[in-house]
C-alpha cells in the first residue's frame, strides 16, 4: 500500500470509511483538531509566516497532501477577500475531513488571536495612559512602520513584473494618497482592467498569479496521504452549496440585521457590524492593504480610535498568533469601549470587539465552503488570474498608502491638510519632527532592510529600546 491509497487499499478520494472507521486517507479527526491547534499557535509573522508555518507542518512533515494540490488552494484563496491564511486552513481541513474538518481548522486558527488582542485591548483600555504602557507602544510603532515598508518591498518585487503592473500600483497609490477615493473603488477598477486585459489576452497582465513554490522541499500529491484523486465530498450537487451558502448569511447577517432593528443607525454596534462586514466583502490583497482604509474611517469618520492607537492595534496583531486582520478587533473594542452606552465601558468593549471578529470571519467559512468545489475552474480561467495579478499590483499601491500614512503620524506631531485641485494632502509641518521616534524607525528599518533581522526580534527589540527611552526621560 502506498501513501496515495486509503488503510483497506482503496484509492484515496472516495467518501469511504476505511478499516477502523478511519477516513479513506487514514487521518483522523482528533489527530487534525491537534494537528490545526498547533499549526494556530504557531502562525505568527502575518501571512507569509503563517502560510510557511502550514506548508512546512501539513505538507512537508505529516505529508496529508501534496505541493501541487497546497499551491492550487492558496492560490484560490489569493482571489477571495479575507486573511488568506485563515482560509486556507479551512480549505484543506474541509479537503481532507468535510464541513467539520473545515470548521474546526478555520476557528482554531483565530481562537489565539481573538483571546491574545482582547486581553491586550483591557490592558490597553485600563492601563494606557501609564508611563510604561505608552513608551512599550512608542516602540513598538517605529518596529511596525519599518515592517510595514518592508512588505511594500517584498510585496512588489512578487507582484510588479512590467511597466504596466507598476503603473497600476502608481495610480493605485495616486487615487488614494491623494484623491482619497474609497479603497473598494480601488481594487474593484483594478480587478476589472485585469480581468478585461486577460480577456483580450494582453500579455502584461497574463503572469503567474498568486504564490509560487512555497517551500524547500516538494513533495508530489501521488506520496501523500490524500493521494491526487478528489474526494468525493469536494464534487457536492449544487443543492449543498445552497444549503451551505444559506446557512452561513444567516450566521452572518441575522446579528447585523438584528442590531439595526433594536438599535437603529448611529449606534456604535450597528456601526461596527455593518462596517465591518463591507470590509469582509473587500479585504482583498491581505490585511495591510485594507488597514489604511479601516485606519482613516476608524479615526476620521467614526473617531473610534486616535491615530497613533491603530499602530498600537497593529503592534499587538503582529506580535500576537493569528491573521493581522485581528487588528478590527482591537478597533471594534475601542470604538465600543469609548461608547458604551448603558454598558460598562469594558463590557461593551468585549461585545464590541467580539462583533467585530463575528462579521469579519464568518464570511470567510462562506467564501470556501461555497466556492471551493470549483476552484479548478476557477484557477485554469486566465481572465481571473489576470484580474489576480492586476489586484496583486494595486495593492502595492494601497500598502504603500498605508505607510506614508504611518509615517506621517508617528514621525510628526502635526500635519495640515492642503487642498489644492481636488486634491487632499495631509502636508507634515517639519518643525513638529519627533527626533527620538525618528532615530528608533531609522533604526528598526536598518535592522529590517540592511541586516535581514525577523519581524519579531525587532518589534521586541524597539519596545525593549521604547521603554529605555521613557525611563531617561522620566516619563515611566
Amino acid at each position: 500500500m502506498t501513501n496515495a491509497e486509503g488503510v483497506a487499499g482503496k484509492p484515496v478520494g472516495t467518501s469511504d470509511l476505511a478499516a477502523g472507521g478511519l477516513p479513506g486517507h487514514g487521518i483522523s479527526f482528533g489527530e487534525a483538531v491537534r494537528v490545526w491547534a498547533r499549526v494556530a499557535l504557531l502562525s505568527f509573522g502575518g501571512p507569509a509566516g503563517q502560510i510557511a508555518v502550514m506548508h512546512r507542518i501539513i505538507v512537508e512533515e505529516k505529508r496529508w497532501i501534496g505541493e501541487t494540490r497546497f499551491l492550487h488552494a492558496l492560490n484560490y484563496c489569493t482571489l477571495l477577500p479575507g486573511p488568506e491564511a485563515q482560509q486556507l486552513a479551512i480549505y484543506i481541513g474541509w479537503l481532507l475531513h468535510k464541513t467539520k474538518g473545515g470548521l474546526v481548522a478555520g476557528i482554531l486558527f483565530v481562537v489565539p488571536g481573538v483571546v491574545a488582542i482582547m486581553a491586550l485591548s483591557w490592558i490597553y483600555a485600563i492601563f494606557g495612559n501609564v508611563g510604561l504602557v505608552q513608551a512599550l507602544f512608542f516602540g513598538l510603532k517605529a518596529a511596525v512602520l519599518a515592517i510595514v515598508l518592508e512588505a511594500v518591498l517584498r510585496i512588489g518585487r512578487r507582484a510588479l513584473k512590467n511597466n504596466v503592473l507598476l503603473g497600476l500600483a502608481a495610480a493605485a497609490f495616486v487615487a488614494l494618497f491623494f484623491f482619497q477615493v474609497a479603497f473598494p473603488l480601488v481594487i474593484l477598477a483594478a480587478g476589472l482592467i485585469g480581468f478585461a486585459g486577460g480577456k483580450a489576452g494582453w500579455a502584461s497582465f497574463l503572469t503567474t498569479g498568486g504564490h509560487g513554490k512555497v517551500g524547500g522541499h516538494q513533495v508530489a500529491d501521488a506520496d501523500t496521504a490524500l493521494g491526487e484523486e478528489v474526494p468525493a465530498h469536494a464534487r457536492p450537487p449544487v443543492s449543498w452549496s445552497l444549503k451551505i451558502a444559506g446557512a452561513f448569511l444567516v450566521l452572518w447577517f441575522v446579528p447585523v440585521l438584528g442590531l439595526l432593528a433594536l438599535l437603529g443607525t448611529g449606534n456604535v454596534f450597528t456601526d461596527i457590524a455593518i462596517f465591518f462586514s463591507k470590509m469582509a466583502m473587500v479585504t482583498f490583497g491581505g490585511a495591510y492593504a485594507v488597514l489604511a482604509y479601516v485606519a482613516q474611517q476608524a479615526v476620521d469618520h467614526y473617531g473610534w480610535l486616535k491615530p497613533g492607537e491603530m499602530l498600537d492595534g497593529l503592534g499587538m496583531a503582529e506580535t500576537t498568533p493569528g491573521p493581522l486582520i485581528m487588528v478590527t478587533q482591537f478597533v471594534g473594542f475601542m470604538g465600543a469601549y469609548r461608547s458604551p452606552g448603558v454598558l460598562h465601558p469594558l463590557v461593551a468593549g468585549t461585545l464590541g470587539g467580539l462583533l467585530t471578529t463575528w462579521v469579519t470571519f464568518v464570511p470567510c467559512f462562506l467564501w470556501i465552503f461555497l466556492g471551493a468545489p470549483f476552484m479548478e475552474t476557477m484557477r485554469s480561467n486566465r481572465a481571473l488570474s489576470a484580474a489576480l495579478s492586476a489586484i496583486t499590483a494595486a495593492v502595492v499601491g494601497v500598502i504603500l498608502n498605508l505607510a506614508v500614512w504611518f509615517a506621517l503620524h508617528v514621525l510628526f506631531g502635526q500635519l495640515n491638510e492642503i487642498r489644492w485641485l481636488g486634491m487632499t494632502v495631509e502636508v507634515p509641518v517639519l518643525s513638529s519632527v519627533n527626533i527620538p521616534s525618528l532615530v528608533l524607525t531609522s533604526g528598526a528599518m536598518l535592522a529590517v532592510f540592511r541586516f535581514k533581522i525577523g519581524m519579531i526580534p525587532v518589534l521586541v527589540a524597539c519596545s525593549a529600546l521604547g521603554v529605555l527611552y521613557g525611563l531617561i526621560i522620566g516619563a515611566v
